[in-house]
């Protein structure tokens, strides 16, 4: 199954600005001062969340579960690969760029990233993983799980992380579509080359 939606390799110019540190209230100030582990500058570096600080409660409120989610029950790396299937889906560029430098760091490798974008019905795939592909692929399709997929997934995980699991799901969708809609800019690595061409 391929990516739908509309192309959001070249968006144009952002629908919303950073919010500059000049216009930052102490509170917002601090939070963007804060260090994700292991990212290499702050948060307000980056667009991502200098731009969502432009609604600063509900920008305090998403990091929090942005939070607990990237450090919740699952594995890193069946979270990666829930996250990752999700960016590509949604065809969110942002959303993937940061995720496959994640993903890497979790254990997927080159081979694992292109994997994902095939699908969870190409080769390589044990059947925990083709199931998290698949709960991405359903929920992205039909907003529900079909009983396959839910069972398969619920052989190896409990109901807390079954749960975290759509959750995960649902933030990164969410994100996606915020980040595509406002035309959230790419980030270009620091001291490193431009960001890797978009696999739609």
């Amino acid at each position: 199954m391929t990516g739908g939606g509309p192309d959001t390799t070249s968006p144009g110019a952002p629908r919303v600005a950073p919010l500059p540190p000049s216009e930052r209230d102490d509170d917002v100030a601090r939070l963007l001062a804060a260090t994700l582990p292991g990212a290499d500058r702050p948060l307000g570096d980056l667009n991502l969340f200098a731009t969502f600080a432009r609604h600063p409660s509900l920008f305090r409120s998403w990091l929090r579960l942005g939070a607990a989610l990237l450090d919740g029950l699952l594995p890193a790396r069946d979270r990666e690969l829930l996250i990752l299937r999700t960016a590509f889906r949604c065809r969110c560029a942002y959303e993937w760029d940061h995720h496959v430098r994640i993903g890497r760091g979790a254990g997927i490798d080159v081979e694992g990233i292109g994997r994902i974008v095939a699908g969870p019905d190409v080769g390589g795939w044990d059947p925990h993983e083709a199931a998290l592909l698949r709960l991405v692929d359903e929920l992205h399709d039909t907003a529900t799980v079909t009983d396959a997929t839910w069972n398969e997934l619920a052989r190896r995980y409990d109901d807390a992380e079954m749960i975290e699991a759509l959750f995960v799901v649902g933030e990164y969708q969410m994100l996606a579509f915020a980040l595509n809609a406002a035309r959230v800019a790419r980030d270009t690595p620091r001291g490193g080359p431009p960001p890797a061409d978009l696999p739609w």
